[in-house]
């Protein structure tokens, strides 16, 4: 992607297509949430959802993007000029387990994570723990998986509207194309995740006007202090924070999301939120190939660390690496 900033939005707020989640009680997992509004009630399955609906998604319109941001790190400087983006249909949430679910339900499919056995999970530090090095609270859980996040010894199980993680591009595309979808571009998602407005700083958090979180990520300083002032450890079900512009909800925080796109350009190397290479020690294969590029930055995100929970925020990922802070969402090109 030679295109990197600003957004120039042309047409009207986008509409929701068909019914959003099905209303629906699902009690939380408090091991899981601290806190939370009324999001955490719903099934995590749009109504009507199946292969050619679209269900759940919301219509983008066209407009204009200048990718990146003058005021963010060096890889996200914008280096051409503004393009066009035409229409498409968007997942107004990330996928939710829920939704991956019937996928697998209906095809008998097999992810990356299942098939080799292990994912990287995050684990946050013990109570007087210093790491020895920048990366220790990533380790290489066996069985770990999209359907047990924390690994088979953990009492934790994905909740239905939790966002889906654990999966890899191929998992991604494979559950895109059984819905006649595909994954956004990195313009695709950058535009929509603006909203119709400009990009955020990077030297301020996502808040409101009276200082509460509108995005979950790591209030605090990480990885020793999580103060949960938007009332989530880890991850948080979809929607709940309000929705941009365009009527999208959790486009930044939450998962770190996938894109169809390869990652070039500068590396920012410090602070970013990499997996750490001592996952290797631990068994996991080595990573090979050109990285994707991912958007939007997760629940991990603090102002003293990574900070890229913004739009124009990009990050290299490897394409087969299963994580529990990375996930997806859909679009649909008319």
């Amino acid at each position: 992607m030679a295109l990197r900033g600003r957004v120039f939005w042309t047409g009207v707020v986008a509409s929701v297509a068909c019914s959003v989640l099905a209303a629906s009680v699902l009690a939380a997992n408090p091991a899981r949430v601290t806190a939370g509004p009324a999001c955490v009630q719903g099934v995590g399955l749009p109504e009507g959802f199946a292969p050619g609906s679209l269900a759940g998604m919301v219509q983008i319109p066209a407009g204009q993007v200048l990718l990146g941001s003058f005021n963010g790190y060096p890889d996200e400087q914008p280096t051409g000029q503004p393009m066009r983006v035409s229409a498409f249909w968007m997942d107004r949430s990330e996928v939710t387990n829920a939704q991956f679910a019937r996928f697998v339900e209906a095809t008998g499919y097999v992810t990356e994570a299942e098939r080799e056995g292990a994912a990287a999970v995050f684990r946050p530090l013990q109570p007087g723990q210093v790491p020895r090095r920048d990366g220790e609270w990533w380790h290489w859980v066996k069985g770990a998986n999209w359907r047990q996040p924390e690994g088979p010894q953990s009492v934790l199980r994905a909740q239905p509207n939790e966002p889906v993680v654990m999966v890899t591009y191929q998992d991604a595309m494979a559950y895109a194309r059984w819905l006649g979808r595909d994954l956004p571009t990195e313009a695709e998602w950058e535009y929509a995740a603006a909203g119709g407005g400009a990009p955020e700083r990077i030297d301020r958090e996502p808040r409101d006007g009276k200082g509460r979180p509108v995005a979950n990520y790591w209030q605090g300083v990480f990885p020793d202090i999580n103060v949960k002032e938007d009332g989530y450890a880890a991850l948080a079900p979809v929607g709940c924070f309000d929705a941009n512009g365009f009527g999208l909800v959790d486009m930044i925080g939450n998962v770190w999301e996938l894109t169809r796109d390869r990652y070039t350009g500068a590396h920012q190397a410090h602070g970013n939120g990499d997996i750490h290479p001592s996952l290797a020690e631990a068994g996991a294969a080595v990573r090979k190939g050109q990285p994707l590029v991912i958007k939007g930055g997760s629940f991990l995100c603090a102002t003293n660390y990574c900070q890229r929970y913004r739009a124009a925020a990009r990050h290299p990922h490897e394409a087969d690496m299963a994580t529990s802070h990375v996930g997806f969402r859909t679009v649909f090109r008319p």
